[in-house]
């Protein structure tokens, strides 16, 4: 039986090997189907098995990344990017053919932009002729919005492209009692509320100025934009003379420079404002009034040392040239200091300014410190303003100080007064700096940096007897950089500089940029 069982079974699985064989014609079509269907669905299963890994290996993130924030950090870091595109520059000897301006591209609704802050300017009607030249530098009439409030009509002329113009209200009925002041800052304190009932839509924040201050406003949205608009915030600086700080208050912010407010604050500030002007009238100025109002509130100053009050008179060089590791916001009492540039008008030399302030706002008047040790110079690079060689080394301890080119809000208070380190103008004339001061600034699109070009200041020097190379022989300093609109996101930290060889004689070339890993500015 076994024997012709395996007989019979090898008999049908050599008619089924064999195409001639009769149980194969029966069994073959079935056989087929069901061999295509199985081809069918392992081809199916391996096809979406790999389309689905690809897209996950596609779209993972780095184990350090929150996989749930990743849209919105994208989102709000692409929505900082600039695309460069030329226009032309306003003709002025000192500026160059070309600026490149920076044209944001379209914003994500979250993040603050300047459609989201509201200008409230204080001026007044007697020196608005000069000081409106002032607010032209930086105000971009389709881009802003914004009130110039003063204290009587003015005349007007049309397309000069400054904010609307409006007259504060009648302050008579509340008492002023300060013999030293004037009444006017009763006026100029209640800017914010005048503007918050004005309505505006889409607001997050109402930021106040002098008709006298320069706002460098893409640094602005970089401040303002790490706050939560939503809650209650007073963001300004301090005096920078100690002895005004202390008669006035070291929590409050100096409206000159410039400081903001949020829009739930502005509103809660505006239902009570005018009763706490009537508990303050002893007070000198606009700003004291602010406060008091903010301490009844609550609300203590938070500090951004960009907003510029420039208490001092004089030459503003040594704290432009030593400007703090934060972005530049303001600028103040430019019809009291010298102009920032020599030998050009105060509204020239802010002229030039704009040509860097629009190349890389970011990194304007940012200090950068380095050695030519070849040579034993020390160099410091304020980016966009100017270039500083001395002979000998100094330490980056002292050249982050601003040296005292400039004199004290109270002229007979010496260096104590200020509410900052500084350090002396140097008496020895082998130490005395050589500055070069910005000419030209560009962009190169093959090197994909900016080039600014410093010329020397030529001035007398005293004779040194030092046995070293003598900068005298520096004509230009040529300074490469390339842009960081991100500077701001990272912690604070000085750009480096590194002194390149240069083919041109008379001629330095200066790298600046972000620190590589393990450089420092080693003395």
């Amino acid at each position: 039986m076994k024997g012709t069982q395996k007989d019979s079974e090898k008999l049908i699985w050599d008619q089924m090997r064999s195409p001639s064989g009769n149980p194969i014609s029966v069994s073959s079509a079935p056989t087929r189907a069901l061999s295509k269907l199985m081809a069918f669905l392992i081809i199916f299963v391996s096809v979406t098995y790999l389309v689905y890994t690809l897209k996950i290996v596609s779209s993972s993130h780095p184990c350090s990344e929150d996989p749930f924030n990743a849209h919105r950090h994208f989102t709000q870091s692409s929505s900082l990017i600039s695309n460069i595109t030329i226009v032309p520059a306003s003709q002025n000897q000192n500026q160059v053919a070309l600026v490149l301006r920076e044209e944001k591209s379209p914003q994500n609704p979250q993040q603050t932009g300047l459609q989201h802050i509201v200008f409230g300017i204080a001026a007044s009607a007697r020196l608005w002729e000069q000081r409106k030249n002032y607010i032209k530098l930086w105000w971009r009439p389709k881009e802003m919005r914004g009130i110039v409030w003063l204290d009587k009509a003015v005349k007007t002329r049309r397309d000069e492209g400054l904010p609307q113009l409006k007259i504060s209200r009648n302050t008579s009925r509340f008492a002023y009692k300060n013999r030293q002041g004037h009444r006017s800052a009763i006026r100029i304190s209640r800017i914010v509320s005048e503007t918050v009932r004005l309505g505006m839509k889409d607001v997050r924040w109402f930021v106040m100025g002098d008709d006298d201050t320069v706002f460098v406003a893409e640094n602005l949205i970089r401040v303002l934009s790490k706050y939560d608009h939503n809650q209650y915030y007073y963001i300004g600086s301090l005096s920078e003379s100690h002895l005004q700080n202390i008669y006035f208050s070291y929590g409050m912010a100096y409206g000159g420079g410039g400081f903001a407010i949020s829009y739930p604050l502005a509103k809660a500030l505006e239902k009570m404002q005018d009763r706490c002007i009537q508990r303050y009238p002893g007070l000198y100025g606009s700003d004291d009034r602010m406060q008091a109002c903010m301490a009844e509130l609550g609300v203590p100053l938070t500090k951004e040392l960009g907003f510029h009050q420039y208490d001092v008179y004089g030459n503003l060089f040594g704290l432009l040239a030593a400007h703090p590791v934060t972005p530049l916001v303001s600028l103040h009492h430019l019809d009291v200091v010298e102009p920032i540039f020599p030998n050009v008008t105060r509204v020239e030399a802010l002229q030039r300014l704009t040509v860097p302030m629009k190349l890389d706002s970011a990194s304007l008047m940012q200090q950068s410190i380095c050695y030519d040790k070849a040579k034993s110079w020390t160099v410091s690079v304020s980016w966009g303003f100017a270039v500083q060689i001395f002979r000998g080394i100094f330490s980056p301890r002292e050249m982050e100080m601003p040296s005292r080119t400039f004199l004290n809000w109270y002229r007979r208070a010496d260096y104590t007064a200020y509410a900052f380190n500084t350090r002396p103008v140097t008496r020895n004339p082998c130490q005395k700096p050589f500055v070069f001061y910005l000419a030209t600034a560009r962009y190169n699109y093959s090197m994909k940096q900016t080039v600014s070009e410093y010329d020397r200041h030529r001035v007398p020097h005293p004779e040194c007897r030092w046995k070293m190379a003598d900068p005298s022989s520096i004509d230009r300093v040529e300074v490469y950089k390339r842009p960081d609109p991100f500077l701001w996101h990272k912690s604070p930290r000085r750009n480096c500089c590194r002194v390149r060889p240069s083919k041109k004689k008379g001629s330095m070339s200066i790298d600046v940029g972000v620190c590589s890993e393990g450089e420092i500015s080693e003395i």
